[in-house]
C-alpha cells in the first residue's frame, strides 16, 4: 500500500488532506509539530483519526525550534520587508527535516502538505525536503485537488462527518508559533478593509491596551536573551513572558502587503510582541559593542538572511556562511536594553554593556571633552579627495 506522511496541522486544509488520501488509497501518516501554539492536540488527533489516519506523531520541536531556528534569526536581526519577523518561515524548514525524518522511520515513499499553490510555505518545506532527501516523492493536494474555496472544504468535512474547529463566519488562515502569528483569509484579503477584532489572538487593540507607560530591561549575553528587568529566564520563558507584557500594550501588530516568492502580492496580518523587543534591544546592544563597518556589514547580511528564511532556503550553503559571519558578531553581544512601553508602542531609553566602544569623553560637548578638534579639517580634506575634480 501507498504511504504517506502527511505534515498536519490539525486545521481545515490538512484535516481534508487526511480523508483525501484516504479515499484514494493512502496509508496515511500524520506528523504534528510542537512549535509552542497554545494547541491542544487532542481534538486534532481525534480529527486526523476520524479522517482516515493510521498513526499520528506529535513532537515536542520547541527547544530545537527556539536553539536552531529563532536564535539565528534574532542574532541575525531578520525582518522581511521591515515587518514580518517570520516566525511561520522559521518554522518550515523544521517540519521539513521531521516529515523526512518519519517518512524514514515508516518507510514511506511520499511525503505531503496542505499548503496552497500560490503560498510561500510549499517551497520552504519542498525545497528542505528536497535537500535532506531527494529521493522522496512529494504531494500537494491543494494544487490540483477538487476544492476550489474553504466553504468547499467545510461542506466535505460535514458530508463525512468530521469535525472542524472553523466556520463559514470565521474563515482565517492562522499559523502559530512561540515566535508570532500569521493571520490571513477572509476579510484580510482586501487591502483597504481594516483587520477586523476578532482576528488577532495575543495582542490588545489601541482602545483596549494598556494606557499606564511601564519599563522594562532585557539582558543578553553573547547575542542570546537571558533576563527580563534584572531577573533570569530560560529563553522560551523569556519569550512567553515577553508576549505577554508587550501584547497588553498593543505591541507587535504588523499589517503587511507582502511580496510573496511565488510572485504575488498578498495582505496578511501578523502578531510577534516579543520578536520585535528582542530584536529591537538586541539591535541596541549592537549598537554599543559592534565597530562602525562590521555593523553596517551585519544590517546588510539582515536582509540576506531574512530573504534567506522567507525563501524556504534554510538548509543551503549561503545560510551555513552568514551564520559563520553572524557568530563571530555575537561574541560582545552582552548587555542590557532599557525600554519604555506605552499605548501601541515602545521605545528604547538607555542602553549598556560591558563590551561597550562608546567614549563619554570623546562623545561629550561639554566638560571632559578630549577630542582632539584640530585634527578635523584634515580629515575632512582627506576624505574628500577621490570626489574632487
Amino acid at each position: 500500500m501507498k504511504k504517506v506522511v502527511l505534515a498536519y496541522s490539525g486545521g481545515l486544509d490538512t484535516t481534508c488532506c487526511v480523508k483525501w488520501f484516504a479515499d484514494r488509497g493512502f496509508k496515511v501518516v500524520c506528523f504534528m509539530a510542537d512549535l509552542g501554539q497554545p494547541h491542544d492536540f487532542a481534538p486534532a488527533k481525534k480529527r486526523a483519526k476520524i479522517a482516515g489516519a493510521s498513526k499520528i506523531y506529535i513532537k515536542d520541536l520547541r527547544q530545537e525550534f527556539i536553539k536552531d531556528y529563532i536564535l539565528p534569526s534574532l542574532k541575525a536581526n531578520a525582518i522581511y520587508e521591515e515587518k514580518y519577523t517570520l516566525a511561520t518561515a522559521l518554522g518550515r524548514p523544521l517540519i521539513a527535516k521531521y516529515l523526512v525524518d518519519v517518512a524514514h522511520k515508516e518507510k514511506a515513499q511520499y511525503i505531503a502538505h496542505g499548503c496552497t499553490g500560490k503560498g510561500n510555505d510549499q517551497v520552504r518545506i519542498e525545497v528542505s525536503s528536497m535537500i535532506l532527501d531527494k529521493k522522496l516523492k512529494i504531494i500537494a493536494p491543494l494544487r490540483f485537488w477538487e476544492f476550489k474555496t474553504r466553504e468547499e472544504e467545510l461542506k466535505y468535512l460535514a458530508k463525512h462527518k468530521i469535525p472542524t474547529d472553523v466556520t463559514k463566519k470565521k474563515v482565517y488562515s492562522i499559523d502559530e508559533n512561540i515566535w508570532g502569528i500569521s493571520i490571513e483569509c477572509g476579510a484580510l484579503e482586501d487591502p483597504w478593509v481594516e483587520p477586523p477584532s476578532d482576528a488577532y489572538r495575543i495582542t490588545k487593540s489601541l482602545a483596549n491596551a494598556k494606557s499606564k507607560p511601564t519599563y522594562l530591561t532585557i539582558g543578553f549575553k553573547a547575542g542570546v536573551p537571558v533576563e527580563i528587568n534584572g531577573k533570569k529566564y530560560p529563553v522560551m520563558d523569556l519569550i512567553k513572558k515577553l508576549n505577554k507584557i508587550a501584547g497588553a500594550y498593543g505591541i507587535g501588530r504588523t499589517d503587511l502587503v507582502e511580496n510573496r516568492l511565488i510572485g504575488i502580492k498578498s495582505r496578511e496580518i501578523y502578531e510577534a510582541p516579543a520578536a520585535h523587543i528582542l530584536i529591537s534591544a538586541h539591535k541596541e546592544i549592537e549598537s554599543l559593542v559592534l565597530d562602525r563597518e562590521t555593523a553596517h556589514k551585519k544590517q546588510k547580511v539582515a536582509l540576506d538572511y531574512a530573504d534567506i528564511i522567507y525563501y524556504g532556503l534554510w538548509f543551503t550553503p549561503q545560510k551555513k556562511k552568514l551564520d559563520n559571519f553572524i557568530n563571530e558578531t555575537q561574541k560582545k553581544v552582552t548587555g542590557v536594553a532599557r525600554f519604555k512601553l506605552f499605548k501601541g508602542g515602545f521605545a528604547c531609553v538607555g542602553r549598556k554593556s560591558p563590551y561597550s566602544l562608546y567614549k563619554k569623553e570623546l562623545a561629550t560637548y561639554g566638560k571632559g571633552d578630549k577630542f582632539d578638534h584640530s585634527k578635523a579639517e584634515s580629515f575632512i580634506k582627506n576624505w574628500a579627495k577621490p570626489y574632487l575634480k
